[in-house]
């Protein structure tokens, strides 16, 4: 056992102090990463404040973890001292059933094991990224490529894959039209990532706040909700729909905005439940769907797309002091567009 200083929630709503945590001894297949950056998701919020349901604390969060691989077990074979590497939203999973099997882990027929709040297949609490170092099993460690800096890639482990995943999923590329709905974490993820598959992307937003960073992002057009004639004029106008936000939508209005035969893909979790008048769906044959992150292979292809593109997360980069600062400033959308905490000020 090795014990690490690191961020933690005490208990729900409680603010983060600083403590530390007891990660295992490296095991036959494990490799022990020194943690350079983590990423501050939305989710992390939503979980220290139990938005999502009973928690586990004391909760260390951080599921976009990128560092350096400092120790290996003696069975490893795919990382070496030295390696960079990160770590995303999933630790481990069952490993035998359909859906692990073919490389999508995240929907673990068993449950996969969330690299914080959860219980590891040992029966110990997993603790997530806002820490100095983290112990993992090889097979849930990705490659960060040389071409990508460790600061912005660490969002990539979550507000990366979770875009590329639909997005690819979905179809995006050359004579498709894509709208992303929010401007955020996520949002400017996927602007940047539909850009690059050589889709024609619009931003639909609140607000035009933010339609320099759009534009500038790869954006081809860009649309505030709040102006109802954005509805009148997009109706029928997307092959494909991202939704990045967390708050309910009147999803009656977004899938108006869809092709027949067109998908409305939800990536942000709204707390509450939604109500849908299914007419909306039949009327034109769209589809209403969802994604989670990504499986391994597939989180590996978004950093290897993303080294390729030229693409990392904009980032603000913040001390470890500063974490419950950050977490308003996420609430009241005032982050442009990820922070990113340097753990070596843990």
């Amino acid at each position: 056992m090795t014990t690490v200083a690191a961020y933690a929630a005490p208990a729900a709503k409680a603010p983060l102090e600083r403590t530390t945590v007891e990660r295992r001894a490296v095991r036959e297949h494990d490799v022990l990463i020194d943690i350079k950056f983590a990423g501050i998701c939305h989710s992390d919020i939503h979980q220290v404040r139990e938005g999502w349901g009973e928690a586990i604390f004391p909760m260390v969060p951080g599921h976009e973890i990128a560092g350096v691989v400092s120790e290996v077990g003696p069975g490893v074979t795919r990382f070496k001292v030295g390696d960079r590497v990160g770590v995303g939203c999933m630790v481990d999973s069952c490993r035998e059933c359909e859906m692990c099997r073919a490389g999508k882990e995240q929907y673990c027929l068993n449950g996969q094991t969330p690299t914080y709040n959860g219980i590891g297949r040992d029966g110990e609490p997993t603790y997530g990224g806002y820490s100095e170092k983290v112990v993992v099993d090889e097979n849930f460690v990705v490659r960060i490529p040389d071409g990508l800096a460790l600061d912005v890639a660490a969002p990539l482990l979550c507000a990366g894959i979770t875009l590329y995943s639909p997005l690819k999923r979905f179809g995006a590329g050359p004579g498709r039209k894509v709208a992303i709905v929010g401007m955020g974490g996520l949002g400017h993820m996927g602007v940047k990532i539909a850009h690059a598959m050589g889709a024609e992307v619009t931003v639909l937003s609140q607000s035009l706040r933010k339609k320099d960073d759009g534009l500038r992002l790869g954006a081809d057009h860009y649309h505030a909700t709040s102006d109802p004639k954005t509805f009148e004029e997009l109706r029928g106008s997307f092959d494909l729909i991202v939704s990045t936000v967390s708050a309910p939508l009147d999803f009656a209005a977004y899938l108006s905005l869809l092709k027949p035969e067109g998908t409305l893909a939800n990536v942000g979790a709204p707390e509450e439940p939604i109500s849908l008048n299914l007419f909306s769906l039949i009327g034109g044959g769209r589809s209403l769907a969802g994604s989670m992150i990504g499986g391994i292979p597939e989180t590996q292809e978004t950093l290897d797309f993303c080294a390729e593109h030229g693409i990392g997360a904009e980032i603000e980069l913040i001390a470890a002091s500063e974490i419950n600062e950050a977490y308003e400033r996420v609430e009241n959308s005032d982050v442009r567009y990820r922070f990113v905490i340097d753990t070596a000020t843990i």
